[in-house]
């Protein structure tokens, strides 16, 4: 609600991500520091559906999710003065993939071999969710795919959607940049795109590569799709106009929307 108000999001980019989230489609949230990556992935949290385990990996305890969502948090710990006992994100990761995760969220990927076993993740069919650093959609894929990092390109689709973040240090305002799905040759094709000088988002492109998933895994078409959105938008404006921005009612209207008792005038 406060990142509507704020205009970090519109409405309808903020439904785009509710479907993607909604139909476990892995997302990489970019962006430079103190964009506001981890805040995004706090707030996007409380689209995934209440009857999914989730598992959080970070350094520091910064995600909140509502107490609806099964969540367990891990988080990294530093080795005794002699060397010992240190647990590693990698560590984390390799063992939440035992823990029968729905949903993984991870602070934030910095080293090769994270990369390499989130998307292997990927590819087993658990549903992704970190932070990574970028300033567009383009370098993300760069970065993605040279040293240090070195991902295959042909790894790289396994990713539905980069949701890219910016923060304008003149003004202090914090946006989405970019939402871009990632096209099966590895380059990301982008749908919704920050206009500066009005500063307005703005849709710039059309789905290629999410639309056919979603018709793969759930029948949908095109209109169905375009439906469903217009049905969160409107959802989204009922807890702006109502200024509902508590953590916990927020996870019970999403618990409610997924159980099909949600009514709203």
């Amino acid at each position: 609600t406060d990142f509507i108000k704020m205009g970090t999001f519109n409405v309808s980019g903020a439904a785009i991500i509710w479907l993607c989230v909604q139909h476990e489609l892995p997302i990489l949230l970019v962006g430079g520091t103190g964009s506001g990556k981890t805040s995004t992935l706090n707030v996007i949290s409380s689209f995934i559906p209440p009857n999914q385990r989730v598992i959080s990996i970070e350094d520091t305890r910064e995600l909140q999710l509502p107490q609806t969502l099964h969540w367990v948090p891990l988080e990294t710990r530093l080795p005794n003065p002699e060397g010992k006992g240190g647990v590693s994100m990698l560590d984390l990761i390799v063992n939440c993939l035992r823990m029968r995760p729905d949903r993984i969220l991870m602070g934030e990927i910095r080293r090769k071999k994270e990369a390499e076993v989130l998307f292997e993740a990927m590819h087993t069919g658990h549903s992704v969710y970190g932070t990574f650093h970028a300033n567009n959609a383009e370098e993300t894929i760069t970065r993605l795919t040279n040293p240090p990092i070195d991902i295959p390109k042909l790894v790289i689709p396994a990713l539905a959607a980069l949701l890219v973040m910016n923060r304008n240090r003149r003004t202090n305002k914090r946006r989405m940049l970019q939402f871009a799905e990632v096209l099966p040759d590895g380059e990301p094709n982008i749908i919704l795109e920050l206009d500066v000088i009005s500063d307005d988002i703005k849709r710039v492109g059309k789905f290629k590569v999410i639309n056919q998933t979603l018709k793969l895994f759930t029948g949908m078409t095109d209109d169905d799709i375009e439906k469903d959105l217009a049905g969160k938008e409107k959802i989204l404006n009922w807890l702006v106009k109502n200024n509902v921005r508590e953590l916990q009612k927020i996870g019970m209207i999403m618990s409610k929307y997924y159980r099909g008792q949600l009514d709203i005038k």
